[in-house]
């Protein structure tokens, strides 16, 4: 008797089994790929880049159906003992691996082991033997009890229903990271607004003089600049015998709000307007440079944007921010032979563009990607960290056992050099 499932896996494998081994075979103890010459269709000898890449599919392959074999092992042997019971409850013996009914007795056989057919087989039967005397005709006029030893059968219904315990697992929803945060600056402030001074004329007329002669005039102006501290918050309302009862629903929930918190903030200081009380965004500042890809490969208009930044930002670009699905799209370059540029499919890959660390948040839209002076041209002040407060006194949540838990936060984000910073569109 046979497990079908696990005879499918264990064939499976063997296959591939069998196909690696030829590969490494051919390829000889030096393991010279050249020399491999039995290979699947679109293959072709000599191409040892490709040969390699089908070594580690194939072992792969291997790998998972062992594993699928680990798993089936548990369910062939209960397979074989639920049949065995089944055999028994009949009066059967137990199945042999061919398939047999027993190993020299068929369930058919007359007394003298004889093998019978079905026919004779029911005529022999105790039900048949029973039957009223004289009766002819169909079975339903036998004697047979249908309800013949059967019993009220205990279960889970008519017995214990099987207790189970709750694990403390909780499963978080399915949200974006928060990744904009780690890349910009932030420091602290104790007023109500950001201001700094920006030089809006820088004139160098520096030059060589004759002896005696007059000096050129240079000139500098600075204006004021400054932007306010503005407030993201939030609450969730919570019954008073929810906070009492579980241990640890305060904290959860007031570690759920900041993330509310955080998840938002990480969107304003990209897209935010600046219109209050929204912050102003780096990708909302006015000023910022941008590069079309065009004609260009991605590659190239994220290193044309960069030399924008340089050239008139006269900055240093030091990391870029992409959608997931612009990331991808460069990840799977390849060359004209299929060699991929970002590295083998069997590596994790560096997650950098031409140096630089590259942040990669649906924050920004598809298409376009954010690449700037993170470091030095752009902050992020907080008048005050993430605040969380728990309270009754709202609306008729004291008469109705109700807590309002309140997260916010205040802050500002701040573009010294818009210049410092780039868009790269069309990907």
């Amino acid at each position: 008797m046979t497990f079908p499932a696990l005879d499918e896996v264990e064939a499976k494998l063997k296959a591939k089994q069998g196909e690696l081994g030829k590969i490494f075979d051919e390829a000889g103890e030096t393991l010279d790929l050249s020399k491999v010459e039995t290979l699947p269709s679109g293959y072709t000898k000599g191409d040892t880049a490709r040969i390699q890449q089908l070594i580690v599919t194939l072992n792969t392959e291997c790998t998972d159906l062992g594993k699928k074999r680990d798993e089936l092992l548990p369910l062939e042997a209960a397979f074989k003992a639920a049949m065995d019971r089944r055999r028994a409850e009949q009066g059967l013996p137990p199945a042999t691996e061919d398939g047999d009914a027993t190993k020299g007795k068929d369930p058919r056989a007359g007394g003298d082991g004889e093998r019978l057919s079905i026919g004779a087989a029911f005529v022999k039967s105790g039900a048949f033997l029973k039957r009223a005397p004289g009766a002819v005709g169909p079975v339903a006029t036998l004697d047979i009890d249908p309800t013949h030893e059967l019993k009220t059968t205990m279960s889970t219904t008519a017995g214990w229903a099987p207790e189970t315990t709750r694990s403390g697992k909780v499963v978080e929803f399915a949200y974006r990271p928060v990744q904009m945060l780690d890349i910009i600056p932030q420091g602290a402030i104790d007023q109500a607004a950001y201001t700094w001074m920006e030089e809006t004329t820088f004139t160098n007329a520096a030059v060589e003089a004759a002896e005696a002669g007059a000096y050129a005039e240079s000139a500098l102006a600075l204006t004021q600049k400054s932007l306010p501290v503005q407030k993201i918050a939030t609450f969730l309302p919570v019954t008073d015998e929810q906070l009492e009862d579980i241990i640890g629903a305060q904290t959860y929930v007031e570690g759920r709000l900041s993330l509310f918190l955080k998840l938002r903030l990480d969107g304003q200081v990209v897209n935010g307007n600046g219109t209050p009380p929204n912050l102003r965004g780096i990708a909302q500042t006015a000023g910022i440079l941008t590069q079309a890809k065009g004609a260009d490969s991605a590659p190239d208009a994220v290193f044309k944007a960069m030399t924008q930044i340089r050239v008139t930002g006269r900055a240093n670009p030091g990391a870029l921010a992409m959608h997931p699905t612009d990331w991808q799209n460069i990840r799977l370059l390849r060359t004209a032979d299929g060699i991929y540029i970002w590295g083998s499919p069997a590596d994790s890959g560096p997650e950098r563009m031409w140096g630089l660390p590259i942040a990669i948040t649906d924050v920004l839209t598809a298409g376009t990607a954010l690449v700037g002076d993170y470091a030095t041209h752009c902050a992020l002040y907080y008048k005050r960290g993430i605040d969380v407060q728990v309270t009754n006194a709202h609306a008729s949540y004291f008469i109705n056992g109700l807590q309002a838990i309140r997260a916010d936060v205040r802050c500002v984000m701040v573009v010294f050099r818009p210049a410092g910073f780039a868009t790269v569109t069309g990907l």
